[in-house]
């Protein structure tokens, strides 16, 4: 009995192995085509986007009239980017040993593109800040972050 269990087991598992992906795979009932089309997402509901890590610069020696001014140019250029839906995410990082400052996700084809929005970045023209780019693949979704965060703020910055 136990030998019978054991081979229809294994003989499940081969199958399984053997069968086509497209025919395991399941589709959801509450996929929603249009919205997956305007969000330019694949099959999985997921897209490629760039992620940049903004970490701290060479350049530290600032007054606090500087750097308040820095940063106020600095969310300005975020609120320009995210307004053109260029910057999908953007925040900052608590305390760490690697001096990550924050994160930009940007919805651009290519690091090229994404590199010429950060140069206009005033933390990143004063040397405050230096940038990390790389390639992400996440849900298409992230899109909808803004209009639902413009819902939800109480305040502005």
């Amino acid at each position: 009995m136990k030998n019978k269990i054991y081979l229809i087991a294994i003989s499940l598992i081969l199958c399984m192995a053997l069968m086509p992906e497209d025919v395991m795979a399941q589709d959801n009932p509450k996929y929603d085509e249009k919205l997956a089309r305007e969000l330019k997402g694949d099959d999985y509901g997921m897209k490629r986007y760039i992620l940049v890590i903004l970490k701290s610069g060479t350049s530290d020696n600032f007054s606090k009239l500087q750097q308040d001014s820095i940063f106020k140019g600095h969310m300005a250029n975020i609120d320009r980017l995210a307004n053109n839906g260029d910057l999908i995410v953007a925040g900052p990082m608590g305390k760490n040993d690697k001096a990550y400052r924050g994160i930009f996700i940007f919805d651009v084809a290519n690091i090229d593109s994404a590199r010429q929005f950060v140069a206009a970045d005033p933390v990143i023209i004063s040397g405050m800040m230096e940038a990390e780019y790389y390639n992400w693949y996440g849900s298409a979704a992230l899109k909808e972050t803004l209009k639902i965060h413009k819902r939800i703020e109480k305040k502005g910055h």
